[in-house]
């Protein structure tokens, strides 16, 4: 994975990292503990946030500098305040701006603490991938692994491992599909590369999605806080690994739901139920918003009007000219969406 990290923030990165490895190692356990309270503050909305400085903070290589009991302890935010993310990072802007050094560079290092927790201990590790675009696409999406025979040892990121304490058994490992063992994090695929549902239902596959757009945000809001942290390796490929899985099982269970509706609206017409209207909501990704949006379509009036085809036909076409004119899509969504389209209206032409 390639850095990509601007040359000034990764110095400043370097440097950050380099001052918090030279504290004392019960300051570096100190900030870490608060910055568990200043990350979950980061992702979760609250209203109010503390957090305190340790007593004594290393400021250069003259020794350690003194932080006021009196100064020592922050709060941010109130009972009135609906989220406290933005003057959360207002006040450590102020308090690195401080004239006392200790303070300053206290405040430094609570910011590199907390991306730091964020990005390496609440994030789970995945696999080595590659990831190749389809077409022009900025975003990689499509797995390129080896067709190499698999390892007879099960390493921890290819299964899941099971407590099997019941009858007296230890843990069990139950492998992940070899589709699945392409991806970043196995256990959040729900399709394969044919748009085959490897998992329970379409309802666990929106589970996987939601879980990996959490990933995402916590990534997003580190970057926000820390724009440096994109120096980080472990930041790039966890950013690499799960952008291109999201997109890819986003527009699988898009494709998914599309089916469904498919067989939906045919069974409907066996049994004679759609001659009092019918809409469609049309299921798409959007990989400039990383979340599912949807189209409505109006395919009959309500109203007693018998089925056919042919409307289905020029209800999607009607929709696909629209979306080919709709300047909030970038180039793959909107692509995305008239292949959806384009597949409604292939299921019900005669």
């Amino acid at each position: 994975m390639i850095n990509t990290a601007v040359p000034h923030l990764a110095q400043e990165y370097e440097q950050q990292k380099k001052l918090f490895e030279n504290q004392p190692a019960i300051v570096q356990r100190f900030l870490e503990g608060q910055a568990q309270s200043i990350a979950d503050a980061l992702i979760s909305k609250t209203s109010q946030v503390q957090f305190t400085f340790p007593d004594r903070i290393q400021v250069g290589q003259n020794g350690t500098s003194p932080i006021p009991e009196a100064q020592r302890k922050i709060s941010v935010g109130g009972f009135l305040q609906r989220d406290v993310r933005e003057p959360l990072t207002q006040r450590l802007n102020e308090l690195e701006g401080s004239t006392d050094q200790a303070i300053a560079t206290g405040a430094g290092l609570l910011r590199y603490a907390t991306v730091t927790h964020m990005v390496h201990d609440l994030l789970p590790a995945g696999r080595t991938v590659a990831y190749r675009a389809d077409g022009d696409e900025q975003i990689p999406t499509i797995p390129t692994g080896d067709n190499a025979p698999e390892s007879a040892i099960t390493q921890a990121s290819d299964a899941i491992v099971e407590d099997g304490n019941e009858g007296g058994r230890g843990e069990v490992q139950t492998p992940f599909v070899p589709a699945a063992r392409k991806f970043f994090l196995p256990q959040w695929v729900a399709f394969d590369d044919k748009g085959k549902l490897l998992i329970g239902s379409a309802n666990e596959a929106e589970a996987h999605v939601k879980s990996m757009q959490q990933y995402v945000t916590i990534l997003h809001r580190a970057l926000s806080f820390a724009p440096y942290v994109m120096a980080c390796d472990e930041y790039q490929q966890k950013r690499y690994g799960i952008l291109g899985q999201l997109v890819n099982q986003g527009r699988a269970l898009a494709n998914f739901k599309t089916q469904e509706i498919i067989r939906k609206v045919k069974e409907r017409v066996e049994n004679q139920t759609l001659n009092r209207g019918l809409s469609i909501t049309l299921s798409y990704f959007d990989d400039q918003s990383l979340e599912m949006k949807t189209s409505e379509l109006e395919i009959i009036p309500a109203g007693r009007i018998m089925f056919i085809p042919a409307f289905v036909v020029r209800a999607t076409r009607s929709e696909q000219a629209k979306a080919a004119q709709d300047t909030r899509l970038n180039s793959s969504t909107r692509r995305h969406l008239l292949a959806q389209l384009k597949t409604l209206e292939t299921a019900f032409q005669s």
